[in-house]
């Protein structure tokens, strides 16, 4: 009780004198300066700056201190006011002095009355975390990683270095140089804003300024991650492209997403282990990466992301797996050699994302290289998640999303068991169905919009590209049925579901697969396998139960049905193949309901071989 007290009077004692002194500060310094301006008194203005001296030089240096001590005020502010008022190299020094102070003092309560608060232990959680993640780096090398990285308040990081074993003289020489490069981009677009304030700088020159400061400390960011924190690590989940894009997903997703996460069957297992998840929606790295974020898995990812040539060189430096879709590869053979570095894997081996909100079949099962891998064989599950952001609806919404490990089978269960075995619990326990079980209610007034890229056929009258959508409703031109979707995304009439209507266009295509001829003139982007110059083509694609054939001026190729265990597609606009490993986007240059068409039919194609 009594360290509760303490805690509340320190803290209001640090408010108290930080709203003295930004009051001090902003009536004697910065709101005569903005008058001033406004008068267009140039004169006046560099009078203010010089007359201010010691008074205006100490109270920065105070505020830096304070909002050191209380962590939640942005450090920011005092730092591009000091660079708005004073010379750069002055102000570097009084912002520099004042969080050496504030570094200091907070050294002191730390180490002699324990002391800390609510938002620095809130911080210290997921400094501590980062420090879990990186054992064998030293404190002072963690902290220098955190001043450069604009994400954690520099009391924050002062408070978690105090409560280290961290010598002093080392501490304060680590604050002292680390906050350098903050402090200098602070200062530096304050003192733009000074010289655009007196009229000797045009407003594009200082948004230029900006832009280029804040990616001065993005370049020192990462020269730092990947020459010295993470160094030699480039080519796998320890290396500072991984931490990047973790860190970035992780800011970009976090706020946006009610998350649900359950790990725990992953306690007590140590990697490397293989992690197979279904594929539901398009945030589903995301929800794994919270899953895993105390490991670092491999992913193994769409060779297609990993075409363009920044994207291509980050994925490879992050240790990322790409594997062309329903396309034999090396990726198996790159998965075995991530698992023996010590690392695991996560795999969505479906392939491609759900389209009604069931699995797909997996039918590129990698059953029998898990057994002869000899890896436990992680099985996740996410629920809710389909239609937060389905496969064939550009908008994302907000819901209540589960990822959970739901069965770990152990070497030993992999050797007892027969590959046949290992498939059917793989395929038991992804099994999903996100209309049967709804887990959100969703209010929105545009809930169809785009079902007709999937649901392309009218399941009443049989018609062919005549379903639109419109509100939360799905109707017919032709016949024109309506069906109303209610806020479980289940119709509100006797079709009952969206895998109810898919399933009777699948009936209705399965009954007319054996005269079956499609053929549509296409639009053509050809990605070559040596990441060379893409190039575009027009030409004419056809399927048949017996082969794929696509003909333009350039190229001709044939393709058997058998040799396509599925075709992979993007709703309402292309569907693609590999051919002699080249990647071939093809675009309908009319109705482009009909790529969702395409990739059904290849599916029953399957189906039907594989009942013979």
């Amino acid at each position: 009780m009594k360290k509760r007290w303490i805690e509340k009077a320190v803290l209001l004692l640090s408010l108290a004198g930080a709203l003295f002194l930004f009051a001090f500060f902003l009536k004697d310094i910065l709101i005569p300066l903005f008058t001033l301006q406004l008068k267009n008194d140039v004169e006046g203005a560099k009078a203010l700056l010089t007359s201010k001296g010691i008074a205006g030089g100490a109270a920065v240096s105070l505020i830096e201190a304070l909002q050191m001590i209380v962590v939640f005020i942005p450090a920011e502010f005092i730092q591009v006011a000091s660079g708005l008022s004073y010379p750069f190299y002055i102000s570097l020094i009084l912002c520099d002095l004042g969080v050496c102070l504030g570094a200091s003092i907070i050294f002191i309560l730390v180490r002699t009355f324990r002391f800390d608060t609510k938002k620095s232990r809130e911080s210290k959680e997921q400094i501590e975390q980062m420090a879990l993640d990186n054992k064998e780096k030293k404190v002072w090398m963690l902290m220098y990683l955190l001043f450069i990285t604009p994400i954690i308040p520099f009391g924050a990081i002062c408070y978690f270095g105090s409560s280290t074993d961290i010598r002093y003289r080392r501490y304060i020489l680590t604050v002292a140089t680390g906050v350098i490069p903050s402090i200098v981009t602070s200062n530096l677009i304050g003192a733009g804003a000074r010289a655009f304030i007196m009229n000797a700088l045009p407003l594009w020159v200082l948004i230029l300024i900006i832009l280029l400061m804040m990616a001065l400390l993005f370049v020192l960011l990462w020269l730092f991650l990947d020459k010295v924190y993470f160094r030699g690590k480039d080519g796998t989940p320890d290396s500072a492209a991984y931490f990047v894009a973790i860190k970035l997903i992780a800011l970009w997703r976090k706020h946006s997403q009610k998350l649900v996460v359950d790990g725990e069957k992953l306690k007590g297992l140590d990697p490397p282990f293989v992690v197979l998840c279904n594929h539901v929606s398009f945030y589903d790295f995301y929800y794994m990466t919270e899953l895993m974020k105390n490991y670092k898995p491999a992913y193994i990812i769409n060779h297609h992301i990993t075409s363009a040539p920044v994207l291509r060189h980050l994925s490879k430096k992050a240790g990322m797996i790409p594997k062309k879709m329903f396309y034999p590869d090396t990726a198996a053979v790159k998965m075995l050699r991530t698992l023996r570095a010590g690392y695991p894997v996560v795999v969505f081996p479906e392939g491609r994302l759900s389209i009604d909100g069931r699995p797909g079949e997996i039918v590129e099962s990698a059953a029998a290289a898990y057994k002869k891998f000899g890896y436990p064989l992680v099985l996740a599950k996410i629920t809710g998640g389909y239609f937060t952001y389905p496969k064939w609806r550009g908008k994302f919404y907000r819901g209540n999303v589960r990822i959970a490990v739901e069965r770990v089978l152990t070497p030993e269960d992999l050797k007892r068991m027969s590959v046949g075995e290992i498939e059917r619990v793989i395929e038991a326990t992804l099994s999903y169905n996100a209309s049967a079980d709804p887990v959100n209610r969703f209010r929105q007034k545009d809930k169809a919009r785009g079902l007709e890229k999937m649901l392309y056929r009218c399941a009443d009258c049989g018609a062919l590209y005549t379903t639109q959508s419109k509100a939360s409703d799905l109707y017919c031109t032709a016949c024109g049925k309506i069906h109303h979707l209610d806020d479980s995304y289940l119709f509100t009439d006797e079709i009952g579901s969206i895998p109810a209507y898919y399933d009777r266009i699948k009936e209705t295509e399965r009954a007319q697969l054996d005269d079956l001829e499609l053929r549509t003139e296409v639009n053509v982007k050809v990605f070559p396998d040596k990441n060379g110059r893409v190039r575009k083509e027009t030409g004419v694609c056809t399927l048949t139960k017996e082969s794929f054939t696509y003909r333009s001026d350039k190229t001709e190729f044939t393709v058997p049905t058998e040799k396509i265990p599925a075709l992979a597609f993007s709703c309402g606009k292309e569907f693609e193949i590999y051919y002699d490993n080249d990647q071939y986007y093809f675009y309908p240059t009319e109705n482009r309901q009909q790529v969702a068409r395409w990739s059904l039919i290849v599916d029953l194609i399957r189906e039907e071989r594989n009942r013979r």
